[in-house]
């Protein structure tokens, strides 16, 4: 029967009830059992409803047993969803005997089979990840690797991507390594293997590279030829996600009966980073012969407006298999692009359509507000707080809880107030300086003795031989340092002081240092923090904000805004999303771009129309003119995401705001004509407007040596002058690049 041929009078209800209200590709979906099916599911298109009531349909159809079923999953919580839910739809009976759960586990659970193959016995330990940092540091030490300079977390994410690409340590070259570990990577990732086998133990990448290696080699084709007997129909959930390593698995055991079904969504691959590859799921077809596609585009969360304008901003993509999702929920209301001054004002704007929604009887819980970056948030948090309007972090803590921004106030606090014993005690060995919890200890017990506080009794031991004397002339230079920069309070701008003491301390140079994944993000916070200290009169006043900051609790029960990245907002929705900081270079991502090219922008693409299509009512994109990034003002453009968003699905009433002297112009398609008023909320443009007013002629002849005013830097003289962008030498602020149409010329 073919696809449109179906309608709901060729379905058996009395038999089939677990199939009404499914559409109709839903419905050929679930019927397609036989051979390979990839089952593109669009944002929102009920993939998982098709993935239970496809399973149900195996069973209910006498097709196989539940033991003949290979189900994988990404999370061990989908894995249980998904049995609850197929358990429902076969009338609340406990189905037993199939093998669900995630690539993990399913590993691990047919390696206890066949461990002895692999040097392992069946009772092997799997272990976490503290225990395989602590394991790979022991190595490092025997090999004389200085573990600062080479943390050994980051050693193990290195390590762990290897074993996501299925390279074994043979298959490692010096290329892959270059100078990591002083070249000696390769030689410590063998140890490490080595040692799991003598210690009887697997981590988690190795739980699949041991089943790939049983399953490819030959002599073991009796047990391939088991797994293809035993699994006669294999569904994979989230395929899109899969990494190298998952997907020779998969191939592998797919190549018995050949009945395989995929669910993904190739414009939803978002993490490359992690490991993922999005060309699994675009090769589907070349890689498992006569493949069938089924394309879900009807969605059932968004409105036209909003799937309009994703679909015209995931279209500029090369590497996607293509479909075009469609709602019956109406046109719905179209997405307000909006520019603003800086990141404080878009903060304030976000907070101001918050409470406007929440005048409209509209629930926090129905709002996010989805950054590219954790930085991003600072500003939103502070201004949230202020309003005294409840919000919750996903994914983390919240900006002031990040344990590097509590080390880096810990390092502030004691140079406002050197007796601040829980600050000093914090960060005494952070950097490491070998400074050990007997040291401690000993100046605790020497504190308490005398009534004095930490710091106090640092300065005493160390005019003693109570301790040795590496540790005395190690906190002696802390000391050192400590007093030095309290005396530089009166001296230098609080600014510029907390950036040299992270600077002097060594502490920002761990970060940069470190090559784990999240350190470019500890670093890019800790530059957010000191942009924060800026917008203070004082130190002491920046760290009663924190103080203050850190009172307001964030019980996630009750009404309550979401704050997190778009990386993990994928599988939610909410009525209203609002879309900060779409500027080139924050998002896109430059550090993506840079790395990856192509394909990072492309990513970076996916990664928008995650975040628009997690909208069922209300996308609200914005951007600034002005941002503060790693302590330095600079003046980026507007993504090029959102001149990929045609305006007829944008709203048009725009404003855009002259800085310089409080009047706003209305633009209309022909260019803009004067209409002013006094505004400060910002400027509310459709991307094409913003692109014709920085392209267009300046009114002004501006050369070398022409004065200036600028609102936020104050006068200045123009040096230079490249087209319409101008880099100017201001009086207070220094040199900076901006476009002419946002300085004034001094007469």
């Amino acid at each position: 029967m073919e696809l449109f041929d179906i309608t709901d009078d060729d379905i058996k209800y009395e038999d089939n009830s677990y199939l009404k209200g499914l559409n109709p590709e839903q419905i050929e979906a679930v019927q397609c059992l036989d051979g390979a099916l990839l089952v593109l599911a669009g944002a929102g298109t009920g993939k998982t409803r098709v993935l239970t009531t496809r399973l149900a349909h195996l069973l209910k159809s006498n097709k196989c047993f539940p033991s003949q079923i290979l189900a994988v999953t990404f999370t061990n919580k989908a894995a249980q969803e998904m049995k609850e839910r197929v358990s429902s739809l076969m009338g609340g009976i406990a189905i037993e005997g199939w093998w669900l759960g995630t690539f993990h586990s399913l590993s691990a659970r047919m390696l206890r089979q066949h461990a002895n193959l692999v040097g392992l016995s069946s009772d092997f330990t799997i272990l976490n990840s503290d225990d395989t940092v602590r394991l790979l540091k022991q190595l490092m030490e025997n090999e004389n690797i200085d573990t600062k300079k080479f943390p050994p977390k980051a050693m193990m994410t290195i390590i762990e991507r290897w074993k996501d690409k299925c390279k074994t340590p043979d298959k490692i070259n010096m290329n892959d390594a270059g100078d990591l570990a002083n070249g000696k990577l390769p030689l410590l990732y063998r140890q490490y293997q080595q040692r799991l086998k003598e210690v009887n133990a697997c981590d988690f990448g190795s739980l699949l590279l041991h089943m790939i290696e049983i399953l490819k080699n030959p002599e073991n084709k009796h047990i391939l030829d088991s797994y293809h007997n035993r699994f006669r129909y294999i569904m994979v959930d989230e395929y899109q996600d899969t990494n190298v390593a998952q997907y020779m698995w998969l191939r592998l055991l797919a190549q018995g009966a050949g009945n395989i079904c995929c669910v993904g969504d190739d414009d939803q691959s978002i993490y490359g980073w992690r490991g993922a590859e999005v060309g699994n799921i675009l090769r589907f077809e070349k890689d498992f012969n006569n493949a069938k596609i089924i394309r879900l585009e009807q969605n059932y969360r968004s409105t036209s407006n909003i799937l309009d304008a994703a679909d015209s901003i995931i279209s500029n993509n090369n590497g996607r298999l293509g479909k075009k999702l469609w709602s019956d929920k109406g046109q719905g209301e179209k997405l307000v692009v909006k520019s603003l001054w800086d990141g404080e004002a878009e903060a304030r704007w976000v907070g101001e359509e918050i409470e406007n929604l929440q005048h409209k009887q509209i629930s926090l819980n129905q709002i996010a507000i989805l950054v590219r970056t954790g930085f991003q948030m600072r500003e939103f948090e502070e201004r949230f707080i202020s309003l005294g309007l409840p919000y919750k972090v996903i994914g983390g803590p919240r900006f002031y809880e990040r344990a590097e921004i509590r080390d880096a106030l810990a390092y502030l606090r004691v140079v406002n107030q050197p007796h601040d014993d829980l600050a000093l005690e914090r960060i005494i060995n952070t950097p490491r300086r070998g400074i050990g919890n007997t040291t401690i200890k000993t100046l605790y017990e020497f504190g308490r003795e005398k009534g004095i506080s930490l710091y106090s009794s640092i300065i005493q031991l160390i005019e003693t031989d109570e301790l040795r004397a590496g540790v005395r002339k190690t906190l002696a230079s802390l000391i050192s340092d400590f007093d030095r920069w309290a005396s530089l309070l009166e001296t230098e701008s609080h600014y510029e002081l907390s950036a040299r003491i992270l600077d002097e301390s060594g502490y920002m140079d761990m970060w940069k240092n470190d090559k784990s994944p999240d350190a470019p993000g500890r670093v890019e916070n800790l530059n957010e923090m000191i942009s924060a200290i800026a917008e203070y009169n004082s130190l002491p006043e920046f760290l009663e904000h924190v103080a203050l900051v850190l009172e307001v609790q964030n019980d996630k029960q009750g009404d309550y805004a979401t704050l997190m990245t778009l990386h993990g907002a994928k599988g939610l929705e909410f009525d209203y999303i609002f879309l900060p900081g779409w500027e080139d270079g924050l998002f896109p991502s430059q550090k993506s771009m840079d790395e990856n090219g192509q394909k990072g922008l492309e990513e970076e693409r996916r990664l928008a129309y995650v975040g628009i299509t997690r909208a069922r009512k209300k996308v609200f994109i914005s951007f600034c003119s002005n941002r503060r990034m790693y302590g330095s003002w600079i003046n980026p453009v507007p993504s090029r995401f959102i001149n990929e968003l045609p305006e007829e699905y944008i709203d048009s009433s725009s404003e855009i705001d002259n800085y310089q002297t409080g009047r706003s112009s209305h633009w209309d398609s022909s260019g803009f004509s004067p209409s002013y008023k006094n505004s400060s909320a910002g400027i509310s443009v459709t991307a094409k407007d913003y692109q014709k007013k920085i392209s267009s002629k300046s009114s002004h002849p501006f050369k070398p040596g022409t004065k200036i005013f600028h609102k936020k830097f104050g006068y200045g003289s123009v040096v230079h002058v490249e087209g319409h962008k101008l880099d100017i030498k201001f009086e207070t602020s220094g040199n900076k690049r901006l476009v002419d149409s946002f300085v004034t010329p001094v007469e």
